[in-house]
Order: structure tokens, then C-alpha cells, then sequence
């Protein structure tokens, strides 16, 4: 096992992956900007390192800063958390070179999933379901309007190598693509420096379902309850829960095994989540994306199975079995996900930093656990994601965790900085949500629009 290891991350993730390490006995190295010097990561690791400025680039998107900082402490292992580096490749081949256990997949194996279309192919050789699209990535305008004809519209054009919800345009007709082909090419290009698009047709009325899975280096892979994921705006997940009520076992136990033998298939190691899309109208999963890292959602699927999964990407890279096997995964009880941010709902969801002048948590209640990487008198940075804190409720089932989250909600005091905590309430109070009557598009084309409304009054 490890002695010393290393996260490449800040605020909640970098707090989490601290906690499980001191369990286990092992060193903590935090590594950290200007902008986070007396954050509280910083005070619970054992060691740490300033790496650079406050801007991503400068300091937790510096690969050869978290690197040199990886040597000059003498870790063995680097933890990306979420976001940032956790799903660049470059970068894990980087430690690959430098004999520091990259905690994750291959960077190979990342290269192959972080191209959408590539991971598309890689998929359908696996058998399993993909949306109805282009093979590879489209080349001409032409090859992208004679595909949409084939396929019928509306389409979905996406940067090959795009990511949480970037790099995607809406195409309902003909003079719409054209219009968008060429922009669409250029943005790629510009945020991804590759300009590569795919094409797939738009099942909008689809529910957002997703299925983690976690493989060793043994060949033993273990698959978790899918979540559902549905309640977004703008591409970015505001409540996910487990298991999704629409979702039989015969559908779970037909999936679970898929993406298992896609696992295996593809050389998988580590944890890592396939992303599908449900259509309501057939029934039928249709494979999207695959994240090569653990999820912000990661939480609910612990708390559902009864199992601690930063803990396993620890023990699996360090080479041991998995500590679970597909039998220890029950799904006899739900858990559900809010994230507490520092927004602006009533004003397009607006980043709202500032100075967290009074914070209460309403810590100490069975079936509830909050995760958050901040405390009273910390500054939630413009520089970063908006978090404050994800609360997490576990239940029997979903109604008894509804009414135990609003409760949990409605005692969440922030003071200093505005929330989104009255949004989560309503929502949590909506009856589509509650009898599980709603999509992917149903926060951003119905639900937000009567909030807003309810606002303005």
C-alpha cells in the first residue's frame, strides 16, 4: 500500500479524498493556489504545496507543477478527484513516465473514452447500445447534412473531444446546421484545440442515466445501481438520485452487465461512470459518454451499496482485489443529492462569491451526510466552481428522503453569499419530481420558466 499520495484537486473532492487517506493510515499531500492558501484541504493534509496563482492554468491545470510537487514531497500516488486533471490524459501518462501511480485509468484508456467519438466505436464493438449517428467525426458540411437527412432531424452536433455539456449545438433543420457547422468546428478548436465534431440524433425525451462501475487490476469488476440524472440546466446536474424509480431490474441487471464486460473489453481500471440516455417512448439505453473519474455524484452510490469508493480507487491502484464483490451490491433502499452552490437562480444562475459570514450545517440526523470543503468564514472564490457543499440523504425509499432533505435544506443557514437553496426546496417539492415524471430537458423547458414566474411576483 501507498505511504504517501498526493491530490491534484481543491475544496470538497480534495477534503473527502484527505479523510479516507488518514483512515487508511496513509500521508496526505495537499497541493494548492494563492487563492486557497487557508483553505480547509490545506489544513488537513499533512504536507502541502503552493503550485500558483489563483487561475486554473496557473495552478491546478499546471501539470508540471503538480508533478514536481508529486517528486519533491516523495508521493507514489496522485489523486485527481474530479475536474481538472482527472481526465486528461496527457497528464496521466505524464505520471505514467515519472513512476507516480496515476489513481485512474490508463492514459491510454482515457484517451480512448475522452474522444466521444472514438468511445462510441469502442463501444458498439462491445455491443452496446450507442445513439443513432456518425461512426468517427464528420469532416464536411456536406457528409454532416447527407448523415442528418439518414438519420432525420433534429441532430446533435458535438466536439469530438467536448465535455461537461460544451462543445454541443441543436440542429433542427437543414439551414440550422449549415448555419452552425463551420462555428461549431472553430469553438472545438479553440477550447479543445481540435476541431473534430460527431453527429448524433437528438432523443431530448430521454431521461440522463448513468451506471459506475469499478475494476481492478485482477479482472474483477463490480457494477453500482444506475443513477438518474435527469434534473439539469444547461447540461450541469442540480439533484441526482438512487436508484431511478423508472428503471425495472430486469432493465438494471440487463445494463449492469453490459458495461461490465465494456469494462472489461476496453482494459478498464479504477472507477469510472457510462453515461446513457433512456427514451421513454421505446424503452430502450442508448450509450452516450464515458467519465474516466469519479463523479461529484459518486456519494449517493456509496450510500445506496454500502461502500466507500475513494477507498477502493486507492486500494485497486495500489494493486489489491476489490474489497466488494457484485453479490455485497443490494438496491434496497435510495439516496438522493443536492448541491448547495453559490448562485444566483433568479438571475440565470449567476456565480455569487463572497464571504461565508455565518454557515450552519445541520449536521447529526441518521440517512443524512454533507460533504463540503468550506467552513464559517471562508471565501467561496470566483475563480472556481461555486460549491458549498453537497448533502446527501439516504432512506428506505424516495419519499421518506424527500421530506428529510427539504427539512435538511430549510435548516442550511449560509449568510454572505446568495444560494440556491430555495430553488433545491421548490424543486424538491414539485410533484413531476416527485412522482419521477420528468427528463432531461423538464427543469430548463417547464419547471424553471413557473419558478421564475413565481420569482418575479
Amino acid at each position: 500500500m501507498f505511504k504517501k499520495v498526493l491530490i491534484a484537486n481543491r475544496g470538497e473532492i480534495a477534503v473527502q479524498i484527505i479523510r479516507a487517506l488518514h483512515e487508511m493510515d496513509i500521508k496526505a499531500v495537499a497541493v494548492y493556489s494563492t487563492a486557497d492558501k487557508d483553505s480547509m484541504f490545506v489544513k488537513l493534509a499533512d504536507e502541502s504545496v503552493c503550485i500558483g496563482g489563483p487561475q486554473p492554468n496557473e495552478s491546478y491545470l499546471n501539470m508540471a507543477a503538480v508533478i514536481d510537487a508529486a517528486i519533491l514531497t516523495g508521493s507514489e500516488a496522485i489523486h485527481p478527484g474530479y475536474g481538472f486533471l482527472s481526465e486528461n490524459a496527457e497528464f496521466a501518462e505524464l505520471c505514467e513516465k515519472c513512476s507516480i501511480k496515476f489513481i485512474g485509468p490508463s492514459s491510454k484508456v482515457i484517451d480512448l473514452m475522452g474522444n466521444k467519438s472514438h468511445a462510441k466505436a469502442a463501444m458498439k464493438n462491445s455491443g452496446v447500445p450507442t445513439i443513432p449517428g456518425s461512426d468517427g467525426s464528420i469532416d464536411s458540411l456536406d457528409d454532416a447534412l447527407k448523415l442528418a437527412d439518414e438519420i432525420g432531424y433534429p441532430v446533435m452536433l458535438k466536439a469530438a473531444a467536448g465535455g461537461g455539456g460544451k462543445g454541443i449545438r441543436e440542429c433542427d433543420d437543414e439551414e440550422a446546421l449549415k448555419e452552425i457547422f463551420n462555428t461549431t468546428k472553430r469553438e472545438a478548436r479553440i477550447s479543445y484545440n481540435d476541431d473534430s465534431l460527431y453527429m448524433e440524433k437528438d432523443l431530448s425525451d430521454a431521461k440522463h442515466i448513468e451506471m459506475q462501475v469499478i475494476a481492478d487490476q485482477k479482472g474483477n469488476v463490480v457494477y453500482f445501481p444506475e443513477r438518474d440524472c435527469s434534473l439539469q440546466r444547461g447540461h450541469q446536474k442540480i439533484i441526482e438520485e438512487t436508484p431511478c424509480m423508472e428503471v425495472s431490474q430486469s432493465q438494471r441487471d440487463y445494463l449492469g452487465k453490459l458495461v461490465a464486460k465494456a469494462t472489461k473489453e476496453i482494459g478498464y481500471e479504477n472507477t469510472g461512470t457510462f453515461e446513457f440516455l433512456l427514451d421513454e417512448k421505446t424503452n430502450n439505453f442508448y450509450f452516450m459518454e464515458m467519465n474516466t473519474r469519479l463523479q461529484v455524484e459518486h456519494t449517493v452510490s456509496e450510500e445506496v451499496a454500502g461502500v466507500q469508493l475513494i477507498k477502493a480507487q486507492i486500494q485497486v491502484a495500489a494493486g489489491e482485489a476489490l474489497p466488494f464483490t457484485q453479490d455485497d451490491i443490494k438496491v434496497d433502499s435510495y439516496a438522493i443529492e443536492c448541491r448547495i452552490n453559490a448562485e444566483d437562480p433568479a438571475h440565470g444562475f449567476l456565480p455569487a462569491p463572497g464571504t461565508l459570514r455565518k454557515v450552519n450545517f445541520p449536521f447529526g440526523t441518521k440517512g443524512v451526510r454533507i460533504d463540503s470543503g468550506v467552513e464559517q468564514g471562508d471565501t467561496i472564490s470566483p475563480f472556481y466552481d461555486s460549491m458549498i457543499a453537497k448533502i446527501i440523504v439516504h432512506m428506505p425509499d424516495k419519499p421518506q428522503a424527500v421530506v428529510k432533505m427539504r427539512r435538511v435544506i430549510n435548516e442550511f443557514k449560509v449568510d454572505g453569499v446568495k444560494t440556491n437553496r430555495q430553488f433545491l426546496n421548490d424543486l424538491l417539492q414539485d410533484k413531476h419530481f416527485n412522482d419521477s415524471d420528468f427528463n432531461n430537458l423538464y427543469i430548463e423547458k417547464s419547471f424553471l420558466k413557473e419558478w421564475l414566474k413565481n420569482v418575479e411576483e
